[in-house]
């Protein structure tokens, strides 16, 4: 499988559970509070869904690839049988009443509305619960019955709707605090600490820039010694501390960081600022590439490129994409053999065709591990730490670089490892789902944070918005969002031909 359908699969199988759970949450409390829960569907469904369930007469029914159930709602008629309209000229609604229900035909779908349809949809963006009495996009303001329903959303306490609002956000915070500590119980916490990068550091182009070289070692950053990379790339991006100590050679260096470095970092597109050097040495040769031809072997340790010494695997990587479609002379270490060199002819990627060794085999690294009752906090801590910081990091997007750096699908699926892996995957789902959970309680119509902000209004003020303004308010929302969505998903294109 290619490494696009890996990260791929990976994207959709954790965007589809993170949804599914954030919609259980907004279910599972209107439930709570005996609201009414028409569907519950993940992914989109206009006009049919693949696959959608509800349990009628005791029995769970099942349809495939069908049309969707027509709305148990209908026009509310006069004694003459014409339809009545309200003062706007809108068709009045009502739900239908139990005889009208128990009239229809024993499979039709609308009896027993109580019942909530499960159901699985054919546009794999998102999901929804449709939740009665409720604006929003499932349902506007001219679906709704013109006389509020004690079964309905808009029928409830103002201090009952916000938690069915909350229920979203609420579970995915606690689920990411969930999955960081089954994470670190079922694997514990490895990482290399910064002190052990004795083959010291590479940097991006932008830190090159601000006066980094390769291999300089980071001693301290403000008044503070650095842990992690993560730690590096929050002290200096996120938190703006300009004053570093590096190890250069033999020489302890002072740099100072510009005040805009996060926004050089967000306009160079750079995925990585900082690595590990490592030495270049081969593990494993993919039959019939360049280094299989040229008889390179495992256990071989590249130390220069036409002559220019590497002293690392980024090195070697540097100088191999100077000769794409070229012969060039690789000059290694093998083992009982001594300094060797071959030619090799390249291909148009530019790589001998290797898998190298791990830098875990040259670099030190820490291990924590964690029991069942210790998991708990340190998964908690995990999460907010993660929250705290993404909060921050938030600020840049409101820049010129930081919109230019915007990314959809396409960024978000690069973020998963090209092959599968569970630690990295459970990793990811659980960073999307505090993701989530942060970006939905915005106080934007069309997400949860603009449900919330309305029901905070009624609450302070004693006034309720109408309907008709929540339709508007949340379609406005709904096609920002779907501009940010389009927009974003641009830039993924854009970045991937240019």
């Amino acid at each position: 499988m290619s490494t696009f359908w890996i990260r791929a699969l990976q994207l959709i199988l954790a965007l589809s559970f993170l949804v599914v759970i954030h919609e259980l949450g907004h279910f599972t409390f209107a439930r709570i509070f005996k609201v009414r829960v028409e569907k519950f569907y993940m992914f989109f469904n206009p006009r049919f869904s693949i696959i959608r369930i509800k349990k009628l007469g005791g029995k769970w029914r099942v349809r495939f690839f069908s049309p969707n159930v027509e709305s148990t709602m209908v026009d509310k008629t006069d004694e003459a049988g014409n339809v009545i309209r309200d003062k706007k000229g809108n068709v009045v609604k009502r739900p239908m009443t139990d005889e009208e229900l128990n009239s229809l035909p024993e499979d039709d779908w609308r009896r027993e509305p109580n019942n909530t349809e499960w159901g699985i949809g054919w546009i794999p963006l998102g999901g929804y619960c449709a939740i009665a009495g409720m604006v929003d996009e499932t349902t506007g303001a001219d679906g709704l019955a013109s006389k509020p329903q004690p079964w309905e959303y808009r029928s409830k306490k103002t201090w009952q709707r916000l938690p069915i609002i909350l229920g979203g956000v609420l579970v995915n915070f606690i689920a990411a605090l969930i999955i960081y500590g089954a994470i670190l119980f079922t694997w514990g916490e490895e990482y290399i600490p910064v002190k052990n990068a004795k083959y010291g550091l590479q940097y991006s182009d932008v830190l090159v820039q601000q006066g980094f070289h390769q291999g300089d070692k980071i001693l301290s950053i403000g008044s503070r010694v650095p842990d992690t990379k993560a730690d590096v790339v929050e002290w200096l991006v996120v938190n703006g501390e300009r004053e570093l100590t590096v190890l250069r050679g033999t020489d302890t260096v002072l740099l100072e960081m510009p005040e805009d470095l996060g926004k050089q970092v967000l306009a160079s597109g750079s995925s990585g600022l900082i690595d590990y050097r490592f030495p270049f040495v081969v593990d494993e040769i993919i039959a019939d590439a360049p280094a299989a031809k040229a008889l390179m072997m495992a256990g071989d340790s590249v130390i220069a490129i036409n002559g220019v010494e590497t002293t690392a695997f980024q090195d070697v990587q540097t100088e191999l994409a100077k000769y794409p479609c070229d012969s060039i002379t690789v000059s290694f270490y093998r083992p009982q053999a001594g300094l060797m060199e071959v030619r090799v002819y390249l291909g148009d990627e530019a790589k001998l065709g290797v898998y190298p060794k791990s830098p875990l085999n040259y670099l030190e690294t820490r291990k924590v591990e964690y029991g069942f009752w210790e998991s708990i906090p340190a998964g908690v801590k995990y999460g907010w730490d993660t929250l705290v910081s993404y909060v921050k990091q938030f600020k840049l997007v409101f820049t010129k670089e930081g919109a230019k750096s915007l990314g959809g699908f396409g960024a978000i699926g690069s973020l998963f490892p090209p092959v599968w892996d569970w630690h990295s995957f459970w990793l990811m789902t659980a960073f999307l789902s505090i993701i989530l959970a942060f970006m939905n309680i915005i106080p934007i119509p069309g997400l949860d944070g603009g449900h919330v902000f309305f029901l905070l209004w009624e609450m302070i003020t004693g006034k309720k918005p109408g309907d008709r303004f929540l339709e508007i308010a949340n379609n406005i929302g709904f096609y920002l969002l779907l501009a940010l969505l389009i927009y974003a998903n641009l830039n993924d294109i854009l970045k991937l031909f240019m």
